[in-house]
């Protein structure tokens, strides 16, 4: 008897059950004590001067939520993934150190009272250097391939030699960025966030499983069941925090949860060989991310003239008279059914 309830703990899907939920009972529990802390500390967000006018009421507002989302994703991991496993310990690193980067960032901004803290070119460098450094130490530490797999074909692969690590660069820092520009309203990224770490949780325990991943003609990885579990430990941890951000929000995520949690799913999607699945299913921050790309090209081309109200994408809908909440509500909805998409590709192959 005994021994058959020690013997669920092997089972991957028990263990993603078990993680999605001390994750999100991790930030539900200790995200109460942050908030009060830095309100104390009077640490609160710095609203940039050129955004929507209403939005300086949030000025104020707690930031740096990301940092109780890390500390539990980490204190899940050990809890629930197999440590043995380099994949957990690569996911970490990403995890880490992008949050990491995202806290001097934070900190800068509160320090000066300015919603400028790091230079964006002393970030790109700083990304770029910790991104290579996941990639060579993926590369040392597993069997891992420099190939390109396509969704929606069953055996289209190209291989990349060593241009996979300008590529594998661009995946992790267009992830990272692109949730950072996202995480602009109440609510708004952390769900996205959710369904693509989902996604990436179904896709991760069907590339760790040989069967599976030979009949649905996806990558065999050996190992990537325990990303699996780590995928559903960010997804409660997740849900923890939209606890808190859901409209009227009492704390923000900031650059420490932003660059952190957009650099993992990054990451995660080169482990398991399904880099060209995360346009799909984070379509959200890629339209983000190439709203204000977009918006800038046309501004120099066209010496002052702008293709939107207002850029990131979501402040150009609110300039149009949508309120915040449908906005966040409507991206929500396109984040869903993207999801359902990207999953899809699974059978169309």
């Amino acid at each position: 008897m005994l021994y058959n309830l020690l013997n669920i703990f092997k089972y991957i899907t028990f263990r993603m059950f078990c993680g999605s939920l001390t994750g999100f009972f991790l930030v539900y529990f200790l995200m109460p004590y942050f908030i009060a802390f830095m309100q104390r500390k009077q640490f609160g967000q710095v609203i940039r001067e050129e955004g929507p006018s209403h939005h300086k009421k949030k000025s104020g507002t707690p930031t740096m939520g990301g940092v109780i989302i890390i500390l539990s994703v980490i204190l899940s991991t050990l809890l629930w993934c197999n440590l043995k496993v380099p994949f957990v310990w690569l996911a970490l690193f990403v995890l880490i150190s992008f949050g990491v980067l995202g806290f001097i960032d934070d900190y800068l901004k509160i320090k000066r009272k300015h919603n400028l803290g790091l230079k964006a070119r002393q970030k790109l460098v700083f990304q770029g250097l910790l991104a290579i450094s996941f990639v060579l130490l993926l590369k040392k530490c597993t069997d891992y391939s420099f190939e390109l797999y396509f969704p929606f074909f069953k055996q289209l692969v190209i291989c990349l030699s060593w241009g996979y690590l300008l590529f594998a660069m661009l995946v992790i820092l267009g992830s990272s960025n692109a949730m950072n520009l996202t995480d602009g309203l109440d609510g708004l990224a952390i769900v996205p966030f959710g369904v693509v770490a989902g996604v990436y949780a179904i896709f991760s325990y069907v590339a760790g499983h040989v069967e599976f991943a030979r009949y649905l003609y996806i990558p065999y990885v050996p190992g990537a069941g325990e990303l699996a579990v780590f995928c559903a430990i960010l997804v409660g941890a997740g849900m923890g925090f939209l606890w808190y951000n859901a409209h009227p929000a009492e704390i923000f995520m900031g650059d420490v949860g932003s660059l952190s949690l957009g650099a993992t799913l990054g990451a995660i999607a080169l482990m398991i060989k399904q880099e060209l699945l995360l346009p799909i299913a984070g379509g959200i921050f890629v339209a983000e991310a190439l709203s204000v790309i977009l918006q800038v090209a046309y501004f120099k081309a066209t010496g002052g003239k702008r293709l939107f109200r207002m850029a990131p994408l979501h402040h150009h809908f609110e300039l149009k008279g949508w309120s915040e909440t449908k906005v966040v509500i409507r991206f929500w909805i396109i984040s869903l059914i993207l999801g359902v998409v990207a999953v899809s590709t699974l059978k169309i192959r």
